[in-house]
């Protein structure tokens, strides 16, 4: 439009001729009497859509058992080539069965969920629990791994406990807010009985008392994700793994539950000089950042706190692996 505009000024402006306007832009003489006739350049149009003789009395049929689809197992829904011997059989198509398979492609391509990359701000983190393997006191134990990550500066925190329940959901938070200094202003969840009593609405939660009481003391802001969306808490999902793979390979071995922890965050301490990838700052850099946007952990608990005190009391629990009636010792499992 730029070019457009400045042509038609000089021209008209008989600045230049219609000849030196084409030498001098490079453009042909018929596109400068184009410019000159009308003020602005016409929308572009799109050629009209190729008629489709064979396959276009079949396509609604083809998107019909395409969405019927979604209802189906998943293991049971049409190829493009059961498709194709269904229109063959049941509605006498005589075309071939590459024409199918594109219109198939074609109409998955236009209703493909499209994924928008999550912006992750300064202070957010993500919170789950996996499974390892781990020998203590000279027993082989699955134990329950939890794993606390920041985003933004792709800090993480894992801690083991014997089993996974709420004594071990409070310690892990209480573990990883000590550890990185401040609380999270924000944490996104799964869906777990841990935090979720059941559902109320299509995005609406009852909460259980003990995490509640949780959020309560530390006041952090709690997200859950989406029925079967892990990848709405995509950094944590890969975040377990990978203290799996380079903080527990090959199984580690200790006396006690709390040596095994301290060696876990020993090495989540490391990773503090680690670079992000195509980044110029380190973790330890970056979780500065997350550290300014933290909000600040919680006085010390008074007599007049009985949340404050209760909590407490679960994190030291879960601390020294006592046993409670809510949550038994982990059964070793055999070598």
């Amino acid at each position: 439009m730029q070019v457009w505009a400045e042509v038609r000024r000089r021209v008209l402006a008989g600045e230049l001729s219609r000849r030196q306007a084409a030498a001098a832009y490079h453009l042909n003489f018929r596109t400068v009497q184009k410019i000159l006739a009308q003020p602005e350049p016409q929308p572009s149009r799109q050629p009209a859509p190729r008629a489709k003789p064979v396959i276009g009395p079949f396509l609604s049929i083809i998107h019909e058992v395409l969405d019927d689809d979604h209802l189906a197992p998943p293991k049971q829904r049409h190829t493009a080539r059961r498709i194709y011997e269904r229109l063959r059989d049941e509605h006498d198509y005589q075309g071939c069965a590459s024409i199918v398979r594109a219109a198939v492609a074609a109409y998955r391509q236009s209703q493909a969920e499209v994924f928008v990359p999550l912006l992750h701000p300064p202070g957010e983190a993500q919170c789950d629990f996996g499974r390892a393997e781990v020998i203590v006191a000279g027993a082989r134990h699955k134990a329950a791994l939890f794993v606390l990550t920041l985003p933004f500066s792709n800090a993480r925190f894992g801690c083991l406990f014997p089993r996974e329940c709420t004594e071990a959901f409070h310690a892990g938070h209480a573990r990883a807010f000590t550890l990185f200094g401040g609380v999270p202003t924000r944490i996104s969840y799964d869906n777990s009985k841990l935090a979720v009593t059941r559902f109320t609405g299509p995005n609406e939660r009852r909460l259980n008392r003990e995490f509640l009481r949780l959020q309560s003391h530390f006041a952090f802001a709690a997200h859950f994700c989406n029925v079967r969306r892990a990848h709405e808490k995509g950094h944590v999902e890969g975040g377990v793994g990978y203290v799996r793979r380079n903080f527990l390979v090959p199984v580690p071995q200790a006396d006690c539950w709390e040596d095994l922890n301290t060696h876990l965050a020993t090495a989540c301490q490391r990773e503090g000089g680690r670079r992000a990838a195509h980044g110029s700052r380190t973790t330890a850099e970056l979780l500065a950042g997350d550290r300014k946007a933290f909000l600040p952990l919680p006085l010390s608990r008074s007599r007049r706190d009985a949340s404050s005190w209760s909590l407490s009391a679960r994190c030291r629990w879960a601390a020294s692996m006592a046993t409670t009636t809510r949550c038994r010792p982990a059964t070793p499992i055999s070598p």
